[in-house]
């Protein structure tokens, strides 16, 4: 019970807000009845989905270029996160290293991703790793920044009785500096899954013309508002999903490695 508790509190506010996500969705539409030619309430992207007539072939199609993208994302989240635990602990274990190469990276963090897009397209290609890297690219800065400010605030007299005792810089790293900073990482983790869907998505229109990113592109011009309403709203739920499971394995390993939090 005592593991399960703060899990049911991290879920319980992600499924009051996908609520509220859905009734604003509804409102605007009422609200603003205007917009009603190009905009779908949910019940008419369920029914497009679940219970229309084009149901089976609005599945097949949606459900098809979102294991696409999920496939990208997925790819690409892996990758950001490894690279910024890589070079967070890195740049904390060698001052050196970050003084000369942060300002680098924060340089090119402040570059929009759109005008990256066609040196990324050129040098990696419109295929899967093009598309993956600009989904790195989003997890990375982001997750670099809080994962370094993680094991920046391990104990100082845990890291230095490691020492003491003839422990190296690396070892007190791995002892002390890393399981401190496990909030940071699940914390950037949570915060970088919606960021690989959408550095997924943006590659998917701008590079391989594949995936939901492209099918959202592609669904203007046919005029097909539902397929645009649908792919939306399925990349939403997917985020929520993916944020909520992020967040229970959290709640997991931090009751197990962290047990501290429970008793505020």
């Amino acid at each position: 019970m005592n593991v399960l508790r703060p899990i049911g509190k991290f879920l319980l506010p992600v499924l009051v807000s996908l609520v509220l996500l859905v009734l604003l969705w509804w409102g605007f539409l009422q609200l603003y009845p205007q917009v009603g030619m190009v905009g779908k309430t949910p019940g008419e992207v369920w029914r497009y989905l679940m219970t229309g007539s084009t149901a089976e072939s609005a599945q097949e199609l949606i459900f098809g270029q979102l294991r696409i993208t999920l496939r990208d994302a997925a790819i690409g989240f892996l990758a950001g996160m490894g690279a910024a635990l890589c070079v967070a602990a890195l740049f904390v274990g060698v001052p050196a290293f970050a003084q000369a190469f942060m300002p680098v990276a924060m340089l090119l963090r402040s570059v929009p991703l759109v005008a990256l897009t066609p040196i990324i397209v050129l040098i990696f290609g419109r295929g899967l790793l093009g598309v993956t890297v600009m989904a790195a690219i989003v997890v990375f800065f982001p997750a670099l920044v809080m994962i370094m400010n993680g094991l920046r605030s391990a104990p100082r007299q845990a890291m230095e009785l490691v020492a003491a005792y003839g422990g190296s810089q690396w070892k007190t790293l791995r002892l002390v500096a890393i399981p401190a900073a496990l909030p940071s990482v699940f914390a950037a983790a949570r915060i970088s899954v919606p960021g690989a869907l959408i550095g997924a998505l943006l590659g998917e229109w701008l590079g391989s013309g594949q995936g939901l990113g492209a099918g959202l592109i592609q669904a203007i011009p046919r005029f097909e508002y539902e397929q645009l309403w649908a792919s939306i709203a399925i990349v939403t739920l997917v985020s929520v999903v993916a944020y909520a499971v992020v967040g229970v394995l959290e709640g997991l390993v931090l009751a197990r490695f962290s047990p501290q939090p429970e008793h505020e």
